[in-house]
C-alpha cells in the first residue's frame, strides 16, 4: 500500500513542477517572441511562478513532499493576484476604478481565446493546478506518518 501512495506522492509532485515549467515558458513566450510587454501585475505572478520551476523540481529530484506546504501557501498568493488580474479585466466596474499600473495598462488584453481566457486566466490555471497538486501531497504525506 505505501509503495502505491509514494508513487502517486511522486505524480502529484511531477505534475505541479510540470504545471510551473509550462508557466513559466508560456510567459516567456508571450514576451518573448510575441513582444508583449509585461504590465506589473503580470511581472508580479511571474515572480511567484518562476521559482516553482527549481523549487518544485529541485522537490521531485530529491522526493522532498514537505516542499507542499510552502508551495501551497505561494500558489495560493499567486491565485490571488492573477483573480485580481482577472477580474480587473473582464468586471467593467473594477476595470474603470483600476489603478493605473505603469507603461502597460493591466487592463489590456493581449490574448482573449474564447472570450474568457486571457494571460491572467493562464496564469490562475497554473496556480491553480499547483495549489491543488500541493494539498493533495500534503494530505497525503501527513496521511503516511
Amino acid at each position: 500500500m505505501e509503495k502505491a501512495n509514494k508513487d502517486n506522492r511522486e505524480s502529484i509532485l511531477f505534475i505541479s513542477w510540470a504545471a510551473s515549467v509550462i508557466a513559466m515558458f508560456g510567459s516567456l513566450y508571450f514576451s518573448e517572441i510575441r513582444q508583449y510587454e509585461p504590465c506589473t501585475l503580470c511581472w508580479y505572478q511571474r515572480i511567484v511562478m518562476y521559482p516553482f520551476v527549481i523549487i518544485l523540481g529541485i522537490a521531485v529530484i530529491r522526493k522532498d513532499y514537505r516542499i507542499s506546504l510552502y508551495t501551497m501557501i505561494l500558489s495560493a498568493i499567486g491565485a490571488c493576484i492573477s483573480l485580481y488580474h482577472y477580474s480587473i479585466q473582464k468586471i467593467p466596474f473594477l476595470a474603470d476604478h483600476a489603478a493605473s499600473c505603469g507603461r502597460v495598462p493591466c487592463t489590456g488584453q493581449y490574448i482573449n481565446w474564447l472570450g474568457f481566457i486571457t494571460i491572467p486566466f493562464l496564469a490562475l490555471t497554473a496556480f491553480i493546478i499547483i495549489f491543488i497538486c500541493s494539498y493533495l501531497l500534503w494530505k497525503k504525506t501527513r496521511e503516511v506518518k
